[in-house]
């Protein structure tokens, strides 16, 4: 084969390979899949309490609840309220939780739970239609000191974003525009007047409420922010200090809505919050969030729990592969068959490692005391292969029996072997036995055991079982590398010795 016809070939092995890789990446960053086990994810319970005094008529109750917040994505919703109808609904833009009774006296108190996940990539606020600014007018002498007050902040920024920040601070008491903020700003309608006045000069500009999230906290309430539109998304300020953005911790519930709550057949409304941090696996909430955002299909989650456990073995299958191939390309270890070492690794993964040690052993020692006495008989071979499973079949089954009442639960390790299988191991351990000798029988088996021991770490590794049946596009890249090792032609590592005495002689 020439060095050109070999492109194609390692072309194919590194397309191969970056694909598994790539889609493995792809599935992390989508789906949120842990690349390592044991990994726990943060998730905010947030609870809303409502409570009210029904005054006997048809009660409606209706909560403004989050679509999107900045830095946070919803994961669940649910709300306890018995004995009440409830419904999400969509009312001017907002989501909004209702519910609804009939003949309602008395002290009542409903409850809205939902979780967060933080994300600071999710739910970056770009209305698929650009807002435009509400109209407002105002009157004298009120109008004037708008004009002046805004003239001195247009002069002093050149963007949406400046020009909000100015605003906020010639609209504090220490300005020294005292005279014009005294008049326009009260204690109860300092950030309504800051919306309207960034309205005013062509703005689009609405409230929030935020929750500062903290652990173990009840009763809390709700901080009003400032949201402007800067032509892109919408933008978040704190109304007295002027810094844009939301800190870490902090939850937008209500982004524009016009009000928080609305109680009718109700008085004396109040709406608090409760939250609560969690910790989840990451991997149990990426299968969660798989099923609601449509990819679901792409995963083995999706399968009933028998076909899933046999798939995780199933898919262990090419780890043990690469190993033997590894073993007896690289290191240059025989093997009595092939590919008979993953075959006892498969098993040993069913239980421990040293029962089915015991257990192999056991059947091949006995299988070739019994295979000495069936070459006895002059069988032919296919007779004495059929009465060689038969008789391992009784073997393994003794073993079982044995074991049990020995307190040692190996009968799932001895029945898991491919019973043709083991019948032409030892088939194949006694004929090389009678035409090798007996080192030979003894230097494959050895050999069988050690890769399938090797094997066996590989595969029961829980990295390697959360790998291979979380991202079983992997799989590419490991059939690459066994595509790889079989171009390999040099010396086997094995081999490194016996070549030792002509380096000397060199």
């Amino acid at each position: 084969m020439t060095a050109r016809s070999r492109i194609p070939f390692f072309a194919a092995i590194v397309l191969l390979i970056v694909a598994g890789i790539s889609i493995a990446t792809w599935r992390h960053l989508e789906l949120g899949i842990p690349w390592l086990t044991g990994e726990q994810q943060p998730v905010w319970m947030v609870e809303a309490r409502i409570d009210f005094e029904a005054t006997g008529e048809p009660v409606l109750a209706s909560l403004n609840i989050p679509e999107q917040s900045p830095g946070f994505r919803i994961l669940s919703e649910q709300a306890a309220s018995p004995g009440y109808g409830f419904s999400v609904v969509e009312k001017d833009g907002s989501r909004r939780a209702e519910w609804s009774k009939r003949d309602v006296l008395g002290e009542q108190t409903l409850y809205f739970k939902t979780q967060f996940i933080p994300d600071p990539n999710a739910n970056r606020d770009r209305p698929s239609k650009a807002p435009k600014p509400i109209a407002v007018f105002w009157e004298e002498p009120q109008a004037t000191a708008v004009r002046e007050i805004l003239q001195q902040a247009e002069q002093r920024s050149s963007t949406p974003e400046s020009l909000t920040r100015e605003l906020i601070r010639l609209l504090q008491p220490e300005d020294d525009q005292a005279q014009n903020t005294t008049l326009l700003v009260t204690g109860a309608n300092y950030l309504d007047l800051l919306v309207r006045m960034l309205n005013h000069a062509g703005i689009p500009a609405r409230t929030a409420d935020g929750l500062n999230l903290e652990d173990a906290r009840r009763r809390q309430a709700l901080n009003p922010y400032l949201q402007i539109f800067n032509g892109e998304e919408w933008l978040t300020y704190d109304p007295r200090t002027a810094e844009q953005g939301l800190p870490e911790n902090v939850l937008l519930w209500r982004q524009g809505a016009e009000s928080l709550l609305d109680v009718v057949g109700g008085e004396g409304s109040d709406v608090s919050f409760s939250m609560l941090r969690q910790t989840i696996p990451a991997l149990q909430l990426a299968v969660m969030q798989s099923d609601e955002n449509g990819f679901g299909f792409l995963s083995l989650y999706q399968l009933p729990i028998e076909e899933q456990g046999m798939f995780r073995m199933l898919l262990l299958l090419p780890l043990g592969a690469l190993m033997v191939a590894f073993m007896r390309i690289v290191i240059g270890i025989r093997t009595s068959g092939t590919f008979m070492p993953v075959l006892i690794a498969v098993a040993f993964v069913q239980t421990t490692l040293i029962p089915g040690l015991i257990a192999f052993t056991s059947v091949v020692a006995i299988g070739l005391l019994m295979r000495g006495y069936l070459s006895s008989l002059n069988l032919l071979l296919v007779s004495r292969i059929s009465a060689l499973i038969i008789l391992v079949i009784f073997i393994t089954a003794g073993l079982s029996i044995a074991g049990y009442h020995m307190g040692f639960n190996t009968g799932m390790t001895v029945t898991f072997f491919p019973m043709v299988i083991i019948a032409w191991t030892i088939e194949r351990m006694s004929i090389l036995w009678e035409e090798e000798g007996a080192h030979e029988v003894m230097v494959q088996g050895a050999g069988s055991l050690f890769v399938a021991i090797c094997a066996f770490l590989l595969m029961d590794a829980p990295l390697s079982r959360h790998l291979t049946f979380n991202f079983p596009e992997l799989h590419f890249a490991v059939l690459g590398l066994i595509l790889l090792m079989g171009q390999y032609t040099g010396y086997k590592l094995s081999e490194l010795r016996r070549f030792t005495p002509m380096k000397a002689y060199d």
